[in-house]
Order: structure tokens, then C-alpha cells, then sequence
């Protein structure tokens, strides 16, 4: 069968048998990485399986309502179970949440208040948030326009939360502290539960009153713990990543505190109204489906992501985390080193799509991002970095950021037809012994 599959791939996709032999040799060596990936989908599907019961979902719960969406049976128990899923006391849970980015605007639009001080925890947010705090842009209603002062904490060397650093920083105008749990746009590990667990204890022992925050987007189901399951009062993420199980066509949710909650339902709809309106427009059967899948396909980006360092790192290239990492987002960060590179990476995985596979991608002024980004993703979903996509902004060290797969064998793909078409254009490093 294996000499099938290889013959299929050069037949119809013109892979060359080197390239097949490299991902194959790739995968042999992480087994062991494979089988403790197995062991976290295993462990949090049984997790999410027993929330749904729990939480007697029934096919009266796929249905909807019409005008101001009162009384939507659906859109409740699809709250309750983001709770009990997140072990939080409530979450709020929306398909018109248009990103995380938004998601995240909710929480410390919603919760902040003038005068008040939010502490980034993880130095540099994501370029997005950015406009939100008021590092860029100018009367669009940021924090920093509603008169609340920012602090950002580098990470130290190690690229670990600087504890220390972050509690002599709190001062009494701080409200809020907050994590941002991926990489972003940055050449470092994601933060893992653990470190999670040990800021925020060690915040809340300084004021105990404080918040904490984390931006859990692409980190969903990477471990058997959340970061509110570790101390975090309130954490925000997008469906068309991880939890929406590439079902979801759009929305984000925020799980925390009840009374955070509330104060996030009414920034998105309006004070006095909060979580008791809202349409679902037909999505609820969608995004309960989606979060029953959402173990598996995290566990198919995982194995993708890691493959992807073990071949790129075998072919010279700087790459993080590190093949045999512990994994706590779905991204896989490739230091390519030109802007030419970055292109041709990102072409090879828009190649490997099953929709818009022709398409060419080219950088482009994004809104939000302060540097053109190149983005790959021929998706169901627009935008659903939860399936196959890479992404990459074009500024030095020129990194390229792969993620996604619902299924692995597609994510596998996406590696071998990324690797020929660096070859094909010129753009592939070989290490010394190879050549």
C-alpha cells in the first residue's frame, strides 16, 4: 500500500520520491511524540464527550429563534457546555463575534475601566491587539483612548514568563494581567499550562483581587488542562480555530467568572441586555458538532505541526518548538530567512488546499497588522487557521507560520507539497551531509 500511495502522489501531484522518503523517515522518528499526542486527544475527547451528557444536549438545542433571539434553547446550552468543558461558571459563547481579535477587545473593553492598568505578561501582543491597546492608531476607541495605561513584561532568555518582573510591575492601578498563550508573530515556544498555573498564583498572592487573563487562540485542547482550570479568572478564543473543530463558520467565545461574563455580554450587545439576546442564525448544530470534533482535529494540526519541524529542521532550517516539544498551540514557526522563501513556503501549502489550490498568495496591507503579511489558506471556512494554512509577515528574520489540518493525512500533505515547491523554485536548504 505504500508504494500505492507514493505512486498516487507522483502520478497526480508530481511529488518526487526523495521528498516522500524524507516525510517518511520524519515520521518513523516521532512515534513516541505521536503516541503522547494520541494520549491528549484520548484524554480530552472522553472530557468533552462527558460535558455534552452532562449537559443533556438534544436535537432541540440545533434549532433557533428569530428577531432578538429570546429564550434561544440552543444558544444557552451551548454556553453551559463551553463552561463545563472550560470548567469555568459561565461562557459566552457567539457566532457574531467575528474573530479573536475581537473576542479579546470584549474582555478588556468590557472589564476595564478608566484609570485601570492592564499588564501584558508575554512582552509584545499580536500585531492585532496592537490598535486595541493603543500602540497604534489614534481615536478608535482603544484602551488607551478610555484612559486606561498599559505595562508590557518581556519574557526572560528562556522565553518563560518573568515572574519577578511581573510582580514588581503590579502597582495598585492594576485591574487586569494577561498571557497571550500562542506564539504570535514571534520565534519562541507558546506558554505552556504550567507556567500559566505558577503566574497566576503567584499574582494572585501580590493582589488578590487582581485578574487574569489569558488569549487562549490555538491552544484549545493542545494539553488536558486550560488555563482556567490552572487559576486564570477569564480566557477568550475563536471558533474557527481550535474549539470550533473546523465546523464553525464563524464566532468566538470568552469563559470565565460569571460576573466577568456578564461584563463581556454587555460590552458585545449593551448594558442592560448582555448575554440574553443574540441571534445564532442557524449555527448551533454546527458549533456543538465542531467542538465534539475539536480533540481530533487539534490532535491531526499537532502531529502536522510537529512533522513540519522534523522535516524542515532535516533539511537545515531553524525551526519552533522543537520536533520532540510539548506542544501547547497548533502553530509551527520555520525561520526562512528571505522574503522569497517566505512566498514560495507559503504558495507550496496554498497548493496543497483543496479549494482556491491555483490560487497564488502575495503580501498585502491587512487591517490591523503593521507589516504586509502573506497569507496561504484555501479553506472551507475563510480564514480557519485551524485548517491547513500558513501565514507569515514579511519583516525580518522572514519566519513562516504553519498550521492546521482537520485530518493529518492532509496536514502530512501539505508538509511533502511545501517541501517540493521550495525545491521546484530554487528556495530549499540542505544541510551539509545531505548534499
Amino acid at each position: 500500500m505504500k508504494n500505492k500511495i507514493r505512486r498516487f502522489l507522483s502520478d497526480e501531484f508530481g511529488i518526487p520520491e526523495p521528498m516522500m522518503e524524507i516525510v517518511e523517515n520524519a515520521e518513523t522518528q516521532l512515534t513516541d511524540v505521536y503516541r503522547r499526542l494520541d494520549d491528549i486527544k484520548e484524554y480530552n475527547q472522553y472530557k468533552v464527550l462527558s460535558a455534552f451528557q452532562k449537559c443533556r444536549i438534544t436535537e432541540m438545542h440545533f434549532g433557533w429563534t428569530t428577531g432578538y433571539g429570546y429564550d434561544d434553547p440552543g444558544r444557552e446550552a451551548l454556553e453551559r457546555l463551553y463552561a463545563e468543558i472550560f470548567g469555568t461558571q459561565a461562557a459566552f459563547v457567539r457566532p457574531t463575534i467575528v474573530n479573536g481579535t475581537h473576542a479579546l477587545a470584549a474582555v478588556y473593553l468590557g472589564i476595564l475601566r478608566p484609570g485601570d492598568e492592564l499588564i501584558y505578561c508575554t512582552g509584545r501582543p499580536y500585531d492585532t491587539m496592537e490598535t486595541i491597546i493603543g500602540l497604534r492608531g489614534e481615536n478608535q476607541g482603544s484602551l488607551k483612548d478610555f484612559g486606561i495605561t498599559y505595562k508590557q513584561v518581556e519574557l526572560t532568555s528562556e522565553g518563560k514568563i518573568d515572574i519577578p518582573a511581573v510582580l514588581a510591575a503590579i502597582s495598585g492601578r492594576t485591574r487586569m494581567v494577561s498571557v497571550q498563550r500562542a506564539t504570535g508573530y514571534s520565534f519562541r515556544e507558546p506558554i505552556g499550562i504550567d507556567q500559566i498555573r505558577t503566574w497566576s498564583e503567584a499574582c494572585k498572592r501580590k493582589k488578590p483581587e487582581i485578574i487574569c487573563m489569558t488569549d487562549n487562540c490555538y491552544g484549545e485542547f493542545t494539553q488536558i488542562e486550560e488555563p482556567t482550570d490552572v487559576g486564570v479568572d477569564i480566557m477568550a478564543g475563536s471558533l474557527i480555530k481550535n474549539p470550533g473543530g473546523g465546523l464553525a463558520l464563524s464566532g468566538g467565545y470568552v469563559a470565565g467568572r460569571s460576573e466577568l461574563i456578564e461584563k463581556v455580554a454587555c460590552r458585545v450587545t449593551a448594558p442592560g441586555i448582555g448575554g440574553e439576546c443574540g441571534l445564532t442564525f442557524g449555527q448551533t448544530r454546527a458549533m456543538f458538532q465542531g467542538m465534539f470534533l475539536a480533540p481530533s482535529v487539534v490532535n491531526s494540526a499537532l502531529k502536522g505541526a510537529a512533522l513540519c519541524a522534523k522535516v524542515f529542521q532535516t533539511m537545515g532550517y531553524e525551526v519552533c518548538p522543537m520536533p520532540e516539544a510539548a506542544r501547547n498551540d497548533v502553530i509551527q514557526a520555520i525561520q526562512l530567512g528571505s522574503p522569497e522563501k517566505i512566498v514560495a513556503f507559503c504558495r507550496g501549502v496554498q497548493k496543497a488546499s483543496p479549494v482556491d489550490s491555483h490560487v497564488q498568495p502575495t503580501a498585502w496591507d491587512m487591517p490591523g497588522y503593521e507589516d504586509q503579511v502573506i497569507m496561504a489558506a484555501g479553506t472551507f471556512v475563510q480564514g480557519a487557521s485551524i485548517e491547513l494554512s500558513a501565514d507569515a509577515p514579511m519583516r525580518e528574520p522572514y519566519v513562516a507560520y504553519f498550521q492546521g489540518g482537520l485530518t493529518y493525512e492532509h496536514a502530512k500533505f501539505g508538509v511533502i507539497k511545501t517541501l517540493a515547491h521550495l525545491a521546484e523554485t530554487g528556495h530549499l536548504n540542505v544541510k551539509r551531509e545531505d548534499r
